[in-house]
């Protein structure tokens, strides 16, 4: 990593990320190793996933922007403790998060599942969803107006 410019801005930049809940990486499915080049920092505010070993991308997804998340496992991922969690988000860069072969999976969903919640919270932006509400049921709405 390069070497940092202004320590208090950037001090103040990761504090608002909020505090770091979880440091997992991916794995190999073979014993569980962690010989992969993919890490997770789970915090507050922010999931980071860190990729590559030559050139290193690292993304951001807020919290509130998550909006489902989803575990799986495998036969052999269960033999080896492992899960796949995948996060669906409204996050520009990646719409699906696929976090693949994770120890503590569930642990780290209801984390995530929690923590995006309580962000949406914070900044307001919980969205009210009408489940069920088709676009045919908009002549029901109609047709209880002329009722009253």
């Amino acid at each position: 990593m390069s070497k940092i410019v202004n320590p208090e801005q950037y001090a103040e930049s990761t504090g608002a990320k909020g505090e770091l809940r979880y440091k997992e990486r991916s794995r190999w499915l073979f014993l569980g190793l962690p010989w992969t080049f993919t890490k997770y920092e789970i915090r507050d505010n922010v999931l980071t996933v860190i990729k590559g070993f030559f050139t290193v991308k690292e993304d951001d997804c807020y919290m509130y922007k998550i909006s489902d998340v989803e575990i799986t496992s495998s036969l052999m991922q269960r033999i080896c403790g492992m899960s796949t969690i995948t996060l669906f988000t409204s996050d520009v860069t990646d719409r699906t998060i696929v976090m693949k072969n994770i120890k503590h999976g569930r642990e780290i969903k209801d984390f995530i599942l929690q923590a995006s919640e309580s962000a949406k919270i914070r900044r307001r932006t919980v969205s009210m969803q009408n489940i069920g509400f088709g676009a045919n049921d908009i002549h029901d709405i109609d047709e209880m107006d002329d009722l009253g």
